[in-house]
């Protein structure tokens, strides 16, 4: 074996008061945060039963109500004394381990009836709740990114109020069309997002899931993974509903392809259902697993059960947070007294532990281009060692016009496995565990290994979310995501000056109200310059 290949050998680390701190924090977790999400659950529910009393009619006009309330408040602020514009909604309510820095420094807050971009669990399970089996029975989201895109691309129409107040509605074709195409990814930074009209798919009442084992290498278990949803021959009938991967170790992981079924289908003789919802189940991941035992199966699952399959668990939390978050009884104070709500778990950690996770845990997702899934997890097993791994693919369409994330230039003309000629096919890996040296007790530098991903995924023509930690300079940040339409618009529609730079936003670390001004300030400077 050369040096080159030669495991690193890192020292032990010494523990310190945090990390017993974090031992020690599902007291905290199961005897106060537990009840308070199971109370806040129940107070949810009995909104949502009032709010389904209410017509369409007054539901939009008490919408129209807080957009306008929104403008109001827009529009009687003070550019030359107040802060930044930004929502009001608490800095550890955000679902990701991001810390919401930005927020900070002094800012001039408005009441949050935005819509955000960047789904979370709860918003997603409002959306199903109203479509499988909801109201709009018999139609979803359209959740196959691998055949629609990311979810972006399901959007017909945004409604955003503006710098100055106004109130606008983009679309592909109208004369806003440039502020459709700069909205996704910028995250709140050009204006105010209040409604989002979404295109919905039919769909039937079960998922017919297949569970694949594959064994190899990992370039062996990507191609298994590429294959499972992308046939080599572009037979559009062997193309599934859904697909998704786990990676559980370098030599072994698990395809899972989906197709809708009927009711009458699933529950034909002989066939196998699973309600993956129920409590007592195990964590859907570590389910999957069991197909490198028992090999190849197929079952019949929900459809808004297969949607949530992960959404119980949340098994990077539960791993993270408690030591025991495989248990059984663990498992029933879950599912049966409801999962505890990701912002209250963020409101018990501070500054020390969300440093801690930082530098000791690794919660990221690196978009990268199919045929390269083979090479990043390669390097997330040798840089990280982390697992398992998730895999989900996704379309990246190319758009009429450059937005901040783009497919690869020529990628129609190599027609790679998976692309097709309007959208070059990517991969999320998520990366969601504690390192293999944290887990033998060893010293691990997880700010370097982030900043490391984040140029591997510039070098690979990848992207990382906004959502997740990023340890960028600026002209980095830059190299990842394309800035000539967002910087554009932000000119245009006023932006600068107003609403935080998506950069400065996502920047980790604490801001002052001095430095964000001054950001902005340069901001505007160079908007003169260039006479826009």
């Amino acid at each position: 074996m050369s040096d080159l290949e030669a495991p690193l050998v890192r020292p032990k680390r010494k523990k310190i008061w945090v990390d017993y701190f974090i031992q020690f924090r599902w007291i905290v977790v199961i005897f106060i945060v537990l009840p308070i999400s199971a109370t806040l659950y129940f107070l949810t529910y009995l909104g949502d039963v009032w709010s389904e009393t209410k017509s369409y009619e007054k539901r939009q006009k008490e919408h129209d109500q807080n957009v306008n309330k929104v403008i109001k408040r827009l529009k009687g602020r003070d550019a030359s004394k107040d802060g930044l514009v930004c929502t009001a909604r608490k800095p550890w309510i955000a679902v990701g381990m991001r810390n919401v820095d930005y927020k900070r420094a002094r800012h001039f807050e408005i009441s949050r009836v935005t819509v955000p971009m960047n789904l979370s669990l709860a918003v997603v399970a409002e959306l199903d709740d109203l479509t499988v089996g909801g109201l709009i029975n018999g139609y979803g989201i359209e959740g196959s990114s691998h055949v629609h895109g990311l979810f972006t691309d399901t959007v017909e129409a945004y409604e955003i109020v503006l710098a100055g107040g106004e109130l606008v509605r983009a679309t592909r074709d109208n004369e806003y069309s440039d502020l459709f195409y700069a909205i996704p990814w910028s995250q709140g930074t050009l204006g105010l997002l209040v409604a989002a009209e979404i295109r919905l798919v039919h769909i039937k009442e079960y998922m017919k899931l297949t569970y694949i084992p594959v064994k190899g290498d990992l370039q062996t278990i990507a191609q298994g993974y590429m294959d499972s949803f992308a046939p080599r021959d572009r037979d559009p009938a062997k193309i599934p509903d859904f697909v998704e991967g786990m990676v559980y170790s370098p030599s072994e992981g698990v395809m899972m392809t989906g197709t809708y079924a009927s009711r009458e289908e699933a529950k034909r003789k002989g066939n196998k259902i699973n309600n993956v919802g129920w409590w007592f189940k195990p964590w859907f991941y570590q389910y999957a697993q069991t197909a490198l035992k028992k090999g190849e199966f197929v079952e019949y699952i929900p459809t808004r059960e297969y949607y949530h399959r992960h959404t119980s668990s949340l098994y990077w939390e539960g791993k993270l947070i408690l030591p025991f978050g495989d248990q059984f009884w663990f498992r029933f104070l879950f599912g049966w007294l409801m999962p505890p709500k990701v912002s209250l778990l963020k409101a018990t950690q501070g500054e020390a532990i969300r440093n801690y996770y930082h530098e000791m845990h690794v919660i990221q997702d690196m978009l990268v281009p199919l045929y390269k899934v083979g090479d990043a997890l390669k390097w997330v097993d040798r840089e990280m060692e982390v697992y398992p791994l998730w895999l989900c693919p996704h379309k990246l369409f190319k758009q009429p016009v450059k937005s901040m994330i783009n497919p690869e230039p020529g990628f129609e003309y190599e027609m790679r496995q998976g692309d097709t000629e309007d959208a070059q096919m990517y991969t999320d890996v998520g990366v969601y565990y504690a390192p293999g040296p944290v887990l033998r007790g060893e010293v691990f530098d997880g700010v370097e290994a982030v900043r490391k991903m984040e140029q591997w995924l510039i070098e690979n023509h990848g992207y990382q979310p906004q959502y997740a930690v990023s340890e960028l300079d600026e002209r980095s940040f830059w190299r990842m995501f394309d800035a000539d339409l967002y910087e554009h618009c932000r000119r245009k529609y006023r932006a600068v000056g107003t609403f935080m730079s998506i950069y400065y936003k996502s920047k980790k670390g604490r801001k002052t109200e001095k430095e964000v001004r001054e950001a902005e300030q340069a901001h505007l400077e160079t908007a003169y310059a260039e006479g826009d």
